[in-house]
């Protein structure tokens, strides 16, 4: 993929998220599509940010799918590839699946965003409902990718390697669902998940580009670009928020990306930060029901879960959560990069 192309998706990218927010934002106020603000998970002052619009993901969403668009566009306009040939690369096919994959997860998020702004609560779909949904949508993924080539079942851990056969397929669904959860769990602090992302598709940008995944750099690329035009919108304080409908679509991005590249280790540490995330709440909540049973009373380890919340509640800014968290991800992934560089 030429590097240039990469480059013009990532600012494409920005510029329709960025200017984008320019439409969105009044038009999300009208709607009156604010954010309801449950104090129970997250600190007390949070409850400032009653009303902030919603579904401002839409904004990365649309960035990302048209710029992959024009990027794929031009490849095969200047490219080896004749642009007006049958569209048959296989890359480009599984491409389509993952964004495709993507999408569904961010109408997951829509629904659920949608019943919270309809409810004024902050519930919308049943854990249940969104599970069955989640599990479907990972299915049909992953059945795509297998018609279209990808059967590889082989787990790769950096310097091990090894075939888990058929037990892969339900292994990556839990692997999906852990994942997509994860990043939603991660956007509780303005600006946090954008820039977690921005950091993680930029370093999955460089392992693809090292795997020789060309088509796969435009979509990472213009998530990228994406998140950060979104970030103008985003950051402390925010304007508006991505809701479900954007974090479930970037969660899905990084499982799907991390998968397609079959480097899972270098997915792991790419995506820690979103991880760590999800594991704070785990841990939070098994140690409480343990002592609660033992003692009579709940115990906690951290002062709020997710761990972002920890360290809110701990005096850190939202700014510097940001950028602590940040310089964390892009250390863990710089590591995964380098298993694949090895």
């Amino acid at each position: 993929m030429p590097f240039w192309i990469n480059i013009l998706v990532g600012l494409l990218a920005f510029v329709v998220a960025a200017l984008g927010g320019k439409a969105l934002l009044p038009w999300l106020h009208k709607l009156k599509f604010g954010q309801p603000i449950k104090v129970d998970f997250g600190p007390s002052w949070h409850a400032n940010k009653q009303g902030t619009p919603t579904m401002g993901g839409l904004l990365f969403i649309f960035g990302s799918i048209i710029a992959t668009a024009v990027g794929y566009a031009l490849y095969r306009f200047f490219g080896t590839t004749d642009f007006v040939s049958t569209f048959s690369n296989r890359e480009a096919l599984r491409l389509l699946s993952c964004m495709i994959f993507c999408l569904l997860f961010g109408v997951i998020g829509f629904i659920d965003d949608f019943a919270k702004v309809a409810k004024k609560q902050n519930e919308g779909l049943k854990p249940m409902q969104k599970i069955v949904l989640q599990v479907v949508a990972a299915v049909l993924w992953l059945a795509a990718m297998y018609w279209l080539g990808d059967r590889d079942t082989h787990i790769d851990l950096g310097f091990v390697r090894f075939n888990i056969s058929w037990f892969y397929y339900p292994l990556m669904v839990l692997v999906i669902l852990y994942l997509t959860n994860a990043v939603n769990l991660t956007d509780g602090v303005d600006g946090l998940c954008g820039t977690v992302t921005l950091v993680a598709m930029l370093i999955f940008t460089l392992i693809c580009s090292k795997l020789q995944m060309g088509c796969y750099t435009l979509f990472t690329m213009a998530l990228a670009g994406g998140c950060l035009g979104f970030l103008v919108w985003n950051l402390h304080p925010a304007k508006c928020f991505m809701g479900d409908t954007g974090s479930m679509y970037l969660g899905a991005s990084v499982a799907a990306i991390g998968l397609a590249s079959h480097q899972h280790l270098s997915m792991i540490l790419v995506a820690l930060v979103y991880i760590l995330e999800a594991l704070s709440v785990m841990i939070q909540v098994t140690y409480f029901k343990y002592t609660k049973k033992k003692y009579g009373e709940g115990r906690r380890i951290f002062k709020m879960t997710p761990i972002h919340h920890h360290f809110e509640m701990s005096g850190f800014s939202e700014y510097k959560i940001v950028i602590t968290f940040s310089l964390f991800g892009a250390v863990t992934g710089l590591c995964g990069l380098l298993l694949v560089l090895l």
